[in-house]
């Protein structure tokens, strides 16, 4: 699972491409709604922070997962929203803004629990702590590949408003094949991994994949969301940064055990499926 350059330079910077031509499709004032209205980020933090890793937890424990696949999977429950997850939810035609915002706030956030849960989970599956320092570089990254380029889109925006709109049905045109592109090119990259460890892993990362889209959808709902903010909310938390528990994983810095990124890598085949499947079932019940 060592990462190629299509991963380490192709796809940052067609990130960076892609969230520039999101910014070109919002303005200034989405960002105030999101940011006088913390109804959404509250409720969506409820969900990513507290219900998640407990869902997680239960699903790990009644498995029997090895202590190393367990513990890939907590990593995992508690990783912020990937980049993908604010592409989907532009594609799905959620709160866009809202989707941005929650993806740099997670992430700040998962700075702190996410190595609060791995140390609790560490002490559970292995009876022993190992202490896993905040990867502050990890937020700086997703500043670089996800808020500058949008903002710098929502700036161009702002400037020229009529070249905005010409450019921005190309750029979701270009989004759609890209990630149609990951999905074939991660398959058969890890498709010996797949073989091996889908029936064990897949199964437990699906259901774990449809409760985070499920809960992420519904419980806004259930606090009188507007449905654009539930699918924004939906994204990120069922859309999780597998990169990220990849990389904390098979570090040597970090936790150095390949198995442990079993999971992430499995489910994030499994979330761009759904997550694709879910952008279809949105707009076909005009659920938004």
């Amino acid at each position: 699972m060592s990462q190629s350059v299509v991963f380490s330079l192709l796809l940052p910077a067609s990130l960076v491409l892609i969230m520039f031509g999101l910014g070109l499709s919002l303005r200034i004032a989405d960002f105030a709604v999101a940011v006088l209205n913390p109804k959404p980020l509250i409720v969506a933090l409820l969900c990513q922070v507290v219900l998640l890793p407990i869902v997680c937890f239960a699903l790990v424990v009644v498995s029997g997962l090895s202590p190393a696949l367990a513990m890939g999977m907590m990593l995992l429950a508690v990783s912020p929203g990937g980049s993908s997850a604010i592409i989907y939810t532009h594609l799905a035609n959620g709160d866009t803004a809202l989707s941005i915002t929650l993806n740099v706030v997670n992430t700040a956030i998962s700075l702190v629990t996410l190595p609060l849960v791995a140390n609790f989970s560490m002490l559970y599956f292995y009876g022993s702590e190992v202490e896993i320092p905040l990867t502050l570089d990890k937020f700086a990254q997703l500043i670089l590949l996800a808020a500058l380029p949008a903002a710098l889109g929502i700036a161009f925006r702002n400037r020229r408003p009529s070249a905005a709109e010409r450019l921005e049905r190309p750029v979701k045109v270009f989004a759609i094949a890209f990630l149609v592109g990951v999905i074939f090119y991660a398959v058969v990259t890890q498709f010996d991994v797949i073989v091996k460890w889908a029936p064990v892993v897949g199964l437990i990362g699906l259901i774990f994949n449809l409760c985070s889209l499920g809960v992420g959808y519904s419980i806004p709902m259930v606090f009188g969301l507007h449905p654009r903010q539930a699918i924004a909310i939906a994204m990120d938390i069922g859309v999780h940064n597998a990169a990220f528990v990849i990389t904390l994983a098979m570090s040597e810095y970090f936790l150095n055990n390949a198995e442990m990124a079993v999971p992430p890598a499995i489910y994030a085949l499994i979330a761009y499926v759904t997550a694709s499947l879910a952008v279809v079932g949105y707009k076909r019940f005009k659920l938004v």
